[in-house]
């Protein structure tokens, strides 16, 4: 069984940073593409950043191209989300999710492609 934690979550001030980490266990993590995903009070689950397989293909929606990064160590069966200034409206639950074995720049950031997910760690970002 395929499981998720994700951590690095908490409370920062505007204009800060924090990086996520997602730890998978119970399967063959370096196979398949990963994503990091988000939900806000009141609003849906949204896309944020995806990583291929092997690393070397990365997807990010509009609204942290240039501020997040996400990256990935398949010897620690491990994914991170870099998180640069970093502003309230980036308050929410982050998710990260177990993608399929190959992702195309069309799929990448649709939710519905991902089908194990971890059970969120908080980020919280004042003003």
């Amino acid at each position: 069984q395929v499981q998720l934690v994700e951590s690095g979550g908490g409370l920062v001030q505007a204009g800060g940073s924090l990086r996520l980490s997602c730890a998978s266990s119970g399967g063959t993590f370096s196979m398949y593409s990963m994503g990091w995903f988000r939900q806000a009070p009141g609003k849906e689950r949204e896309s944020v950043a995806a990583i291929s397989w092997s690393g070397g293909s990365t997807y990010y929606a509009d609204f942290v191209k240039g501020r997040f990064t996400i990256s990935r160590d398949n010897a620690k069966n491990t994914v991170y989300l870099q998180m640069n200034s970093l502003t309230p409206e980036d308050t929410a639950v982050y998710y990260c999710a177990r993608g399929p074995a190959r992702i195309t720049a069309a799929q990448a950031l649709n939710l519905t492609k991902y089908n194990y997910w971890g059970q969120g760690t908080q980020v919280t970002v004042s003003s």
